[in-house]
Parts: structure tokens; sequence; C-alpha cells
């Protein structure tokens, strides 16, 4: 009879551990688990906060004004040109004869104006501009690859974030299952080992393992929290529990 309540007792502590193992190693990776989102929402978001992109794009701004500045440079050796004067004019005249000596001062006023056109035509400006109009498309067409790859570069980057992100999230969720089982474990051993079933140099052992999972899940940790606050930080916002 006794022995036969010894082995309930021990079926039911044996069922009862393991439900606490279960309930113990969900709340572990339930308290790490995030959910992301899509990979082209974290994409457009980057792209969108990214500041060397910005600047890639504004030079292509800045490159497009100077070839409309060209394309026009040569205008300003034509031109219009006008000219007023308005003032007083004095003349005096003097006239000697034999019956003496006649002066005249007379005074008018007067308005003078001319309008022309001018032309000039510089041999260098004249030879070199298709150089220079050529040249600063060559410039446009600079600016826009130059953004295209730095765009192409960061949709890669966070590409590779993104994924590293998952898997380090996997990892991660493992890790957490096996310390959630591990230190329910670890109960079962220590009461084993106040019973004296358990040998010393036994229960070392499991203790030296329990430790060495823990730490692996603090590395694990680490490192998730690590990736997914960078690419945050690079999206702009927080990703959701």
């Amino acid at each position: 009879m006794k022995n036969t309540l010894k082995i309930i007792l021990i079926l039911t502590v044996t069922v009862f551990s393991f439900d606490v193992a279960q309930a113990q190693s969900t709340d572990f990776e339930n308290k790490d688990e995030i959910s992301l989102p899509s990979l082209q929402v974290v994409i457009d978001s980057v792209l969108n906060r990214n500041a060397m992109l910005k600047f890639r794009k504004q030079h292509i701004g800045v490159k497009e004004s100077t070839l409309a500045s060209e394309r026009i440079y040569w205008t300003r050796n034509f031109g219009v040109q006008a000219d007023t004067k308005y003032g007083n004019l004095n003349n005096f005249s003097t006239n000697a004869d034999a019956q003496g000596n006649t002066s005249v001062l007379t005074t008018s006023s007067q308005f003078n104006y001319s309008v022309g056109l001018y032309a000039k035509i510089p041999i260098f400006d004249f030879l070199n501009r298709k150089h220079q109009v050529g040249l600063a498309r060559l410039e446009l067409d600079e600016a826009k690859s130059m953004a295209q790859f730095q765009e192409d570069e960061i949709r890669q980057t966070v590409i590779k974030m993104y994924q590293d992100l998952i898997l380090k999230q996997k990892i991660l969720k493992i890790k957490s299952k096996t310390l959630g089982d591990g230190k329910v474990n670890m109960q079962m051993v220590e009461k084993e080992f106040r019973n004296g079933i358990v040998p010393v140099a036994e229960y070392v052992r499991i203790t030296s393992i329990a430790s060495t999972v823990e730490v692996d899940y603090e590395f694990a940790k680490s490192e998730f929290t690590t990736a997914k606050k960078l690419l945050e930080d690079m999206a702009g916002f927080t990703f959701y529990k």
C-alpha cells in the first residue's frame, strides 16, 4: 500500500512539473516575441528618412539647374541697350566787325534718347558651348546614377538586416524555450538532490549546464535587441509587440 501511494505521488509531481514547464516555456517565448512590420514598409520608411539619399536627390536638382543654365548661356551675348540724356545746353558766341563786338548767349533744354540691339560672338563661347552642355548633361546623369546606387545599397542593407532580425528572433525563441525547460528541470533536480536521489557530482554538472543555457539565452536576447534597435532607428518607428 505504501509503495502504491509513493508511485502515485511521484506520478503526480511529474505531471505537475511537466505542466509548469510548459507554462514557463510559453511565458518565455511570448515575452520575447514581436510582430515585425512587412519588409516593404521598413524599406520605404528607411528610404524616406535616409539623409544621404536625400542629399543625392537634391544634388540631382542642382545639376538639372546647371544644365538648364548652360543651355541658355549663349543668350548673354545678345541684348537690348537704351540710353537717355536730359539737360540744359548753353551756347555763347561772339562776332567782331568794324562797328563793334556782338555777343550772343542762348540757353536751351534738350532730351536725347537712343535704343539699340547688340550682339557679341566670342569665339571661345561659340566653340565651347557644345562641350559645356555635354558636360552638364553628364554631371546630371552621374548624379542620378549615384542616387540610384545609394537607394539600391540602402535597400539591400535593409533586406539583410531584416532577415538577420528574423533569424535572431527564431534563435531567441529556441533559447527561451530551452531556458524555460531548464529552469523547471533544475527545480526537479534540486528537489531530488535534497532527497538524496541525485549525487553531488551529477548535481554540479546539471547546474553548470543550466548556467550555460541561461548565458546562451542572454547572448541571444542581447543580439536580437541590438538588431531590432538598429533597424528601428533606421526606419524611424518602433516595432510593435
